[in-house]
């Protein structure tokens, strides 16, 4: 069993199945990669794929968890090239955070700028998600660290450090009948209509949560994963927003 093979099969998946696609990001031929396939299945006495004609059209079910084999070692790869990178060039490499929108937009900008001008030769990529799909992605090798609310601390997989705490906020439109109360109780809250985050989030479990502690049912009329597209609704009238404090902007927002 070869490196190549390994490497052959991972990218004729990851390209939908294309040979040609497959055979040109690993600078070779197709009847290459095909030659380095057939060899790899001849080996283990499986076949890896499954076939229409000539074509590669999807994986057999044991060539499923062949392929998640492979995915493992080609990840550990990189992460042994990664690590031959970081010691021969000590303020180099690569660094993937995944995070949610609101960590990204709001309260990321400040700290990527002070570590890009820090580490300026460290490339750095951020990818986007719910908690849910943060947590995977750090566990299944995808990102390097997770940023996101607390549900992540949840998976026992994972080592997790509190960053910070942060409060929620109501937002509303100026002549809404609620902007000029001074405290607003859950009761009254509970009788209009609620934009909120989408329930993928830890944050709105805790809402309904609180709500519902207090004998009340919240009128969640829209969810949705961004603080944006909330208070673009509530702009519209269709209910008052309940996000996240960092994503309110006072001069941006005000009105």
């Amino acid at each position: 069993m070869k490196l190549q093979q390994l490497r052959c099969i991972h990218e004729v998946v990851k390209n939908n199945f294309s040979i040609s696609k497959a055979a040109e990001a690993l600078h070779t031929s197709q009847p290459g990669v095909s030659k380095q396939i057939q060899l790899l299945e001849e080996e283990v006495g499986l076949h890896i794929f499954l076939r229409h004609g000539k074509r590669l059209v999807g994986l057999t079910e044991p060539g499923q968890h062949v392929y998640k084999r492979i995915s493992e070692v080609i990840r550990e790869i990189k992460s042994i090239k990664q690590v031959s990178d970081e010691f021969s060039h000590s303020n180099a490499g690569e660094l993937t955070i995944a995070t949610t929108h609101t960590q990204a937009r709001y309260k990321l900008p400040s700290v990527v700028q002070a570590f890009m001008a820090k580490y300026p030769d460290v490339k750095l990529n951020i990818h986007q998600g719910n908690p849910t799909q943060v947590t995977d992605q750090v566990v299944k090798g995808e990102a390097d660290i997770g940023i996101a609310t607390e549900s992540i601390s949840q998976n026992e997989k994972l080592f997790c450090l509190p960053c910070y705490t942060w409060n929620r906020c109501l937002v509303m439109p100026a002549k809404h009948p609620l902007a000029k109360e001074k405290s607003i109780s859950l009761t009254k809250l509970a009788t209009y209509p609620i934009i909120t985050y989408d329930y993928a989030f830890t944050g709105s479990t805790i809402v309904s949560k609180v709500f519902h502690d207090a004998g009340l049912t919240p009128n969640i009329v829209l969810t949705a994963i961004d603080a944006d597209v909330i208070k673009t609704y509530v702009n519209l009238g269709l209910g008052i927003g309940l996000i996240a404090q960092m994503a309110y902007d006072v001069k941006r927002d005000h009105g």
